[in-house]
């Protein structure tokens, strides 16, 4: 009963800070069912924060002026000894502000770590430097899409380094680690787009591992997943070989306009010869574009480090043929973006 009193008493203090779902002058808007308990410790830590603060400012200024040093003052004054009240009350007041924020952290914190049970299940891979998205029907996005106002399970892996996915407009925010999974959860509850980040130094290019979460309508995600998984078929090879160098990261490591990045550049690549690792040359045709997706590191050309992650398993043979495709597209003549 103490403990439901002192909830309530302290979340409508919270909720005169700041106007629930709105974005403040500290934090974006609240678009998720943890956002509230989130922000109401953030508020409440920054209030007691700013409130010792000013204490301890005012005091120390008393005192800088109260005991300066003066000509006719050259010996100091005796001070008190003991104050049982004074020590009481800076014991007391101190270990009830630590618990309160305990007990709400730690209630927090479990509300953060525990799904519902009939939370949608998505899984994540953080690759240098994009983020991949795979749903249940196997479609990938560099997005990720939700619907709204429905648990969603992220189900998260690393093909490299530590990333850290985080969406700062639901409040989560958790390591994505090589070798094993991480789990996170979240129910969005309003329709929109939010920036989704990798709070975690991954390499060069970390500042640029920027993807967005779309939460749609009711009965709007369904369509759009049946939509979007159908593109192999409802898009040319080379326009669907476009949309796959975009969604897997190829950009990351491979130019399409001659530019060498981590990777060589992919324009004009096909029908020529390249030079491998150790001497050796090889022509550029199919069967190198397939072994160079499917088993990177047999074939490396020289001057580059074999640093290029499997695609075995990730991608479908319609999809691999698709991206053959559009770097056959990509002559010297026909150099573009994608």
């Amino acid at each position: 009963m103490m403990v439901e009193i002192i909830e309530r008493l302290l979340s409508g203090v919270a909720s005169g800070v700041l106007e629930l779902g709105e974005p403040s002058f500290w934090l974006p808007p609240q678009v998720s069912t943890v956002a509230r308990s989130v922000d109401w410790l953030f508020y409440f830590i920054l209030g007691v924060s700013i409130v010792f603060f000013l204490i301890i400012v005012v005091v120390m200024g008393i005192f800088l002026v109260k005991y300066r040093r003066r000509e006719d003052r050259l010996d100091a004054e005796e001070t008190p000894r003991h104050n049982l009240a004074l020590e009481i009350s800076w014991s007391v007041i101190p270990l009830a502000l630590v618990v309160i924020i305990f007990f709400f952290g730690f209630k927090g914190f479990l509300d953060i770590s525990t799904p519902p049970a009939n939370a949608y299940e998505i899984y994540v891979e953080g690759q240098k430097w994009n983020w991949s998205f795979a749903y249940p029907n196997g479609y990938v996005d560099a997005d990720l899409h939700v619907p709204v106002d429905r648990p969603v399970r992220l189900v998260m892996s690393s093909a490299d380094v530590i990333h850290s996915l985080y969406v700062p407009a639901f409040r989560i925010k958790n390591d994505v680690v090589p070798g094993r999974y991480s789990h996170a959860w979240f129910e969005a509850t309003e329709v929109g787009e939010y920036e989704l980040f990798c709070a975690e130094y991954c390499g060069t290019s970390h500042s640029d591992m920027i993807a967005h979460v779309v939460v749609h309508p009711p009965g709007e995600f369904e369509t759009w997943l049946e939509k979007a998984s159908n593109f192999l078929e409802t898009m040319t090879p080379v326009d669907a070989g476009r949309k796959l160098y975009s969604l897997r990261g190829c950009q990351q490591c491979h130019s399409v306009d001659g530019t060498a990045k981590v990777g060589p550049t992919l324009s004009g690549i096909f029908g020529h010869d390249v030079s491998l690792v150790g001497g050796q040359s090889i022509v550029v045709d199919e069967n190198y574009l397939r072994r160079s997706l499917l088993e990177p590191a047999v074939d490396v050309v020289a001057g580059y480090e074999p640093v290029m992650p499997t695609y075995q398993g990730r991608l479908k043979d319609g999809e691999i043929n698709a991206i053959i495709e559009y770097i056959k597209s990509l002559t010297d003549e026909e150099e573009g973006g994608p």
